[in-house]
């Protein structure tokens, strides 16, 4: 027996025929959504730098940190072992070619002057004193070697006498040997004495030169410490700033310890870091441009240091104009370091679009539409990039981020108003 349908189940079954539908319709609207947004098809031009192909120069350059650095700084250091008595000036101050910057305890070094000075007065008290003495026992040799001449004299009279009276039967022929004996010994001797003569003017002459250059020594020593006890004022070499000074009043310092650091702001040198992976194109020579805020100056690599420290390397760069009124000591500046250099290639500003390997797409833009072609780059610049192959000159390309476009072949550049 048929049984009649509700309205209630009607409506239900119509309802479970409609939701897949809806589902359905609501999955293509979102498809159509999505693969609208995909495929878009134009850009505002305000949203694009769009730039021109010229020809020009262009230099290939490395980029660097810089900072400016005072071209000479004379650092000044404790001249011996003391406390640091007192601090008349700071750091920044100007200073002018001797004015006192700061005060060293003189006491041990004092005491320690007038302890040699009292040294070297005993020591040449000494030096004359073995002086006389050497003095008088040449003279005592010469002496005896004047008194032997007289023997020898008088035993060279004795000998004739005896070879007289032999002649005659006054003398025997023994008597004549032992004369002649007597003057051959006293010969000997004052060869002797000559001997000792000489050998004592000669070590007499060295003893003294020794003992004179050791006085010497120790005047010079003496003389030092007068140096170092005057430089216990510590004043400025020179005209300059001071960059920095040990301001701790009553500590020890060694000798040789750094009190003070004065630099000449007349002149500037740049101090400037770089990857380690730039560290084989710099070459000590080449030419590099520094740029502090809107100013522009050229200088030249003078020195490389050979160590590397988280994974940069320093160098240092000499400027054609060291005293420009640009400088400062401390600010920071760009470096760009010209590693090579072309006239007359085809050239383009560079932008963020100029990424990636040599070899790259970017968007020519011709008329009102940006298509994607490929193109070479050569060398690049802080400013440029060289385009070797895929673009002339007068050509208008996209160097902007085009990235929500790179899907697309090309697309269409709307004005605005």
């Amino acid at each position: 027996m048929d049984r009649e349908i509700s309205k209630s189940e009607q409506s239900g079954a119509k309802l479970k025929k409609v939701i897949p539908a809806i589902i359905i319709l609501g999955l293509l609207c979102g498809a159509y959504y999505l693969l609208s947004s995909r495929l878009k098809k134009t850009g505002k031009q305000s949203d694009f730098h769009i730039v021109k192909v010229e020809e020009g120069n262009i230099r290939s350059t490395l980029s660097a940190a810089g900072l400016v650095i005072a071209s000479s700084e004379r650092v000044i250091n404790s001249p011996v072992s003391t406390e640091i008595q007192d601090v008349l000036l700071s750091t920044g101050a100007e200073v002018n070619k001797g004015d006192l910057i700061l005060k060293l305890d003189q006491e041990f070094t004092g005491l320690e002057y007038e302890r040699l000075a009292d040294e070297l007065s005993l020591r040449r008290n000494n030096i004359d004193k073995l002086k006389l003495q050497f003095d008088k026992d040449l003279r005592d040799i010469d002496y005896q070697d004047q008194i032997k001449a007289l023997q020898l004299s008088e035993l060279k009279a004795q000998l004739s006498d005896q070879e007289r009276l032999l002649k005659i039967g006054g003398a025997t022929a023994e008597e004549v040997e032992g004369a002649s004996l007597q003057l051959k010994i006293a010969e000997i001797e004052k060869k002797v004495l000559e001997n000792e003569l000489q050998f004592k003017r000669e070590v007499n002459t060295t003893d003294k030169n020794n003992l004179q250059l050791e006085y010497d020594i120790q005047q010079k020593r003496l003389k030092q410490l007068g140096r170092k006890l005057k430089e216990t004022q510590v004043k400025s070499p020179s005209v300059g700033v001071i960059t920095w000074i040990n301001e701790d009043i009553g500590k020890t310092v060694a000798e040789g310890e750094p009190l003070v650091r004065i630099a000449n702001l007349n002149r500037f040198e740049i101090e400037a870091t770089t990857s380690d992976r730039n560290s084989k194109e710099l070459q000590i020579g080449l030419p590099v441009e520094i740029r502090i805020n809107k100013e522009k100056m050229m200088g030249k690599i003078t020195r490389i240091l050979p160590e590397i420290i988280n994974n940069t390397v320093k160098f240092y760069v000499g400027l054609d104009e060291d005293n420009h009124t640009a400088l400062r000591p401390n600010l920071r500046t760009e470096i760009y370091v010209i590693s090579g250099e072309k006239e007359n290639v085809l050239r383009a500003k560079r932008g963020a679009a100029l990424k990636g390997p040599t070899s790259q797409f970017i968007y020519k833009v011709t008329g009102n539409t940006a298509t994607k072609i490929r193109i070479t780059k050569g060398l690049v610049s802080s400013d440029h990039f060289e385009i070797v192959e895929g673009l002339s000159a007068g050509d208008r390309i996209i160097i902007s981020e085009t990235e929500e476009f790179d899907h697309m072949d090309e697309f269409e550049i709307v004005k605005t108003k």
